[in-house]
């Protein structure tokens, strides 16, 4: 593609989009999905797009790794020649359009939505105070719509709404159920939900919780320190019944994760309940400590899988009834409603952007909602397939099977010739299938270092532009993993 910048000679979003969707393919939908959702476009002026994130965290991680990246994906697509990151307030966030006036068109989700994020529902009082201040005993701010009566049941979550449930319901004084109780699944499927359900839920059983996200519980600890109420901090969220953390893969910092493990053993070992939910099993959380893993995976692991057509139906009917009586004559026909639910992704947050678009559509041209209306409103968002996310469990588990060794095999120091193949080729399958990076497979490889595993990509991709059975081989084994 030519990379000249040329002129932003079309609305500003419309920029954003081609950026945002380019990123996406760049990156893979498992990092865009995990960092960039909350990235919103604040303004352009005078060749500086002003994007904007909620968190200092957020801000400050974008900036370390992508922003290089999103100035030259500007450059080109909007003719922008900077990017500057900035933290929104609540008065920023509104239309997105850089104007920094508040916004006057409510948010549109149903009541009792069942997939949001808390942080996108705290007043500007709460998210300064998430920051600025290391008391972190009254948790992060509830969604008051997030509760067991709204959440939206179907085969794909029905497990873990049954297990947050139990948990919930324990009478004070009552040893923990499942201990810890852990959610993981991608983003928009329902964790947040349940989790702030748990904690909405506390009060009525007499049992103190307290919620909190992993950049919350970050922001709280340096905090802490930094005012030396270290000990205070500790004391504060080890004198609870339950604890419950959200987004534990955003956990960074090794005095963080030291403080995190200390605290969870702590409330373990006293018998109080833990509730955890993040976007990947505890194996995969390759930044913290194998101990904390162990003890994670020691508990009820459940995942919640996508959202199959007929609670996505169900969803959908439900945030359209709420708009409904928002937005009088708001009304999308049976057709409308069946090709969303069909095409439009699998979690929340994707049926809440074609929501939004039929509604614009409708609310500022005055068109009636048709299918024809609907298929170029949601264009971008339909996708023939969703992306697959691979684990290195599956790929060690296909290969072991297939070259009739162990997983303990490819695991172990062993370097006998039948060992050693399926090992580089798991390497080599690990590397291109996943988002791992090198020294990640490596502690998942037995704790090799991340040389071991690049030597063994290099060969195995040499063997496969010489060797063509060995290039057939690679290939079925990566149709078998995308079969899984």
């Amino acid at each position: 593609m030519d990379s000249t910048p040329r002129e932003l000679d079309e609305a500003p979003h419309q920029a954003w989009d081609r950026v945002r969707r380019r990123l996406r393919a760049e990156i893979g939908e498992e990092v865009y999905s995990s960092w960039f959702p909350r990235l919103e476009l604040d303004g352009l002026a005078r060749g500086t797009v002003r994007l904007s994130v909620p968190t200092r965290f957020l801000k400050t991680w974008i900036q370390q790794h992508y922003v290089e990246r999103l100035t030259a994906l500007w450059q080109e697509e909007g003719g922008a020649e900077r990017v500057e990151l900035i933290v929104r307030t609540a008065v920023m966030r509104g239309t997105g359009t850089g104007t920094g006036t508040a916004s006057t068109v409510r948010p549109i989700v149903a009541p009792g939505t069942v997939l949001r994020t808390a942080v996108e529902a705290r007043p500007p009082a709460a998210v300064a105070s998430a920051v600025t201040t290391p008391e972190v005993g009254n948790g992060s701010p509830l969604d008051h719509r997030l509760t067991f009566a709204s959440y939206r049941l179907g085969d794909s979550n029905r497990l873990a709404h049954a297990a947050a449930l139990k948990v919930a319901a324990a009478p004070t004084g009552a040893g923990p159920v499942f201990n810890p109780l852990y959610l993981h699944a991608a983003v928009g499927l329902g964790k947040t939900h349940l989790l702030q359900a748990i904690a909405a839920a506390g009060p009525e059983h007499g049992r103190r919780v307290v919620y909190l996200t992993a950049e919350r519980f970050m922001y709280g600890f340096v905090a802490a320190l930094k005012s030396q109420s270290a000990i205070a901090f500790k004391e504060q969220l080890r004198g609870i019944d339950t604890l419950v953390i959200d987004d534990l893969q955003f956990l960074q910092g090794k005095s963080v994760q030291q403080e995190f493990c200390h605290t969870l053993n702590a409330l373990m070992d006293s018998g109080r309940q833990v509730v955890i939910a993040a976007d990947r099993p505890p194996a995969e959380l390759d930044a913290l400590e194998e101990r904390v893993r162990s003890r994670l995976a020691g508990g009820l692991v459940v995942e919640i899988a996508p959202l199959d057509e007929e609670l996505r139906l169900e969803i959908l009917s439900a945030r359209i009834h709420a708009l409904a009586s928002q937005h009088p004559g708001f009304h999308v026909p049976p057709d409308v409603l069946a090709f969303i639910a069909r095409h439009c992704g699998q979690n929340g947050r994707d049926l809440d952007g074609a929501l939004n678009r039929l509604l614009a559509h409708n609310q500022l041209t005055a068109r009636a909602i048709t299918l024809e209306m609907a298929e170029t409103a949601v264009r971008d968002l339909v996708r023939s397939t969703e992306p697959k996310r691979v684990r290195v469990d599956d790929i060690l588990r296909i290969v072991a099977k297939h070259y009739n060794v162990t997983r303990a095999d490819i695991l172990s120091q062993r370097r006998t010739a039948n060992v050693v193949k399926p090992r580089q080729i798991a390497m080599y399958l690990a590397k291109t299938l996943t988002l791992r990076s090198l020294p990640e497979i490596g502690r998942r490889f037995g704790g090799r270092d991340h040389t071991t595993v690049l030597h063994a990509v290099r060969k195995i991709e040499g063997l496969i532009g010489s060797d063509r059975a060995m290039a057939d081989e690679v290939e079925a084994l990566k149709r078998l993993i995308n079969d899984e």
